[in-house]
């Protein structure tokens, strides 16, 4: 089988509460989405999604993604895409960085074996575990009180874990984690996901004041070295984000005793074939996960559906729903939220098909 066309796509995913907004006041209230058809000459079509979450979250943008599959599309043409950690090599060997330009590449070949195969991708990456998987509900930044009663209103949806935006000044973060830890029920899970937003002596400060609170604390400062030092000094189990971008990260993290959980977004590692190498170290060390990725749609929640649904459930610390945020479906047989749990197709590939109606003309098209 051989790679003979590759199409582009745009399409913008509006929010259903208006906007999303985190750390150093950023907010973003339509993502801008980018989905790649991988046509071989066996007739199948593997689909892929890469949405970075705005230019101004990690070193990724969506114009960025396109320009850079652009530059790797025609020299793809003629590979064999079921061979998916060649391919991988091939685009690390032709594009040096930017993992976020090969994951939509990376997760259509993966679509693709899984149809030639007649397997789904989690077969594929290591078999479905039970029936369903645990998801959590991100609280986007806003006062104390208002972020508190969203507890409520995302309980009612069926969620019990929380990941609550902080990332501001100290007074007010350590105000919204009181908050919203009153509003949780036994067996409720809360995140404060600073997502870099503090300074270290910031970090620290919060980390003390809420040292008798049941709450995990992410990624609180920018620097791998400023959240050690924020993990040496406290006793909260640790998330560590933005700065666990390959495996050699995750070796130095696990050395140094740096974090309890990691959160694995399958773009920021270059796809689905990275991310499930990270995946099976962290299972080895026994170190949790949450699996997302940057931001997407239908295509990108089925990609993290089917990693998470791999993952042996007592290291699957959470994972999202992507599709439930915005207001515009761009595949049929995506994942879908049922009483806060997700489940995985076993239909072959990703099981999607995208709604070509929606995405519309190709951006470019290759081959």
């Amino acid at each position: 089988m051989r790679i003979t066309r590759i199409e582009a796509y745009r399409v913008e995913l509006p929010l259903h509460e208006g906007s999303y907004k985190w750390s150093g006041g950023n907010a973003v209230s339509v993502f801008d989405s980018t989905v790649v058809a991988v046509h071989t000459d066996a007739g199948i079509t593997g689909y892929g999604e890469v949405c970075p979450l705005g230019p101004a979250y990690l070193p990724a943008y969506a114009a960025g993604a396109r320009a850079g599959i652009a530059e790797l599309a025609p020299q793809m043409i003629g590979l064999d895409p079921t061979q998916t950690g060649a391919v991988h090599r091939f685009m690390n060997q032709k594009m040096r960085g930017h993992p976020y330009v090969k994951s939509a590449l990376d997760v259509a070949c993966w679509d693709i074996l899984g149809k030639a195969s007649g397997q789904s991708v989690a077969t594929l990456l290591g078999g479905r575990f039970g029936e369903d998987f645990p998801l959590y509900r991100a609280i986007s930044q806003d006062a104390p009180v208002a972020m508190a009663e969203m507890v409520g209103v995302y309980r009612a949806q069926g969620y019990t874990k929380f990941q609550l935006k902080v990332g501001s000044d100290v007074e007010t973060d350590i105000a919204r984690i009181f908050a919203v830890a009153e509003r949780l029920q036994p067996g409720d899970v809360l995140i404060a996901d600073a997502n870099t937003g503090w300074t270290q002596h910031q970090a620290l400060r919060v980390a003390d004041a809420v040292r008798h609170v049941d709450v995990y604390i992410e990624q609180p400062c920018r620097t791998y070295e400023e959240c050690l030092a924020v993990r040496r000094h406290t006793n909260r189990p640790f998330v560590l984000d933005e700065v666990i971008d390959d495996l050699g990260m995750v070796v130095r993290g696990a050395a140094d005793h740096a974090m309890d959980v990691i959160n694995l977004k399958i773009s920021k590692v270059g796809g689905l074939t990275a991310a499930r190498q990270i995946r099976d170290l962290c299972v080895s060390l026994g170190i949790a996960l949450t699996i997302e990725d940057t931001w997407g749609g239908d295509i990108t929640t089925a990609a993290i559906a089917h990693l998470a649904h791999s993952t042996p459930p007592e290291m699957l610390f959470t994972t999202t729903d992507f599709n439930s945020y915005v207001t515009v479906s761009i595949a049929e047989g995506a994942p879908q939220r049922i009483n806060g749990r997700m489940t995985t197709t076993n239909h072959p590939g990703l099981g999607i098909e995208p709604r070509m109606d929606v995405l519309g003309k190709p951006v470019f098209s290759v081959g």
